[in-house]
């Protein structure tokens, strides 16, 4: 007998809802801002990512999903700003897969999700080495917070739920495919 993935029903649910039209625009603008001060906040975490965008200021990103886009601008310091809405992209990256639990998966895996890349090559290969390259330490961010014991607890925590996250994943459960 086949198994169906619990999350079958949220993944129906997720596929139907329009997030678009949900959100008004203040809210959107509020998230692009706050995504740009998280990306910063990480690229000033590594010198040579600042460095390797430096060459590129100037330069557009626009990154769209379904309905949703986010664009920014390069600036000269190596860091991200919003670009104005009337400005076109330099570089356009497409994420080609509809279902966000698809996505999910594909991260949890440690892959890329699947994307449609149009505009200038150079900068293209950049923000590869940029995802390939640059991580997050949130484990040091929460220890300058709630101290170095507290922070890695934490830590190992997440990591040890992120793994099994994965190995469920990993597993086809997640996939809405029979498992055995």
């Amino acid at each position: 007998m086949a198994t169906q993935s619990p999350f079958s029903l949220l993944e129906g649910l997720l596929q139907s809802f329009n997030l678009s039209h949900a959100a008004p625009t203040w809210a959107v603008d509020e998230v692009h801002r706050r995504t740009v001060l998280l990306l910063n906040h990480v690229l000033m975490q590594e010198p040579q990512a600042m460095e390797r965008l430096a060459r590129q200021k100037g330069r557009i990103v626009l990154t769209q999903w379904r309905s949703f886009v986010f664009k920014v601008l390069i600036t000269p310091a190596g860091l991200l700003d919003l670009a104005p809405a009337a400005t076109s992209a330099d570089l356009t990256l497409i994420i080609t897969e509809d279902n966000p639990l698809a996505i999910a998966q594909a991260l949890l895996q440690g892959d890329k999700p699947a994307v449609r890349i149009e505009g200038d090559v150079q900068l293209a290969a950049e923000v590869n080495w940029l995802t390939d390259h640059v991580r997050w330490d949130l484990e040091e961010d929460l220890a300058r917070v709630m101290g170095d014991a507290p922070a890695h607890g934490l830590a190992q925590a997440a990591k040890t739920m992120a793994q099994a996250l994965r190995q469920f994943v990993g597993a086809g459960v997640g996939t809405g495919k029979p498992t055995a």
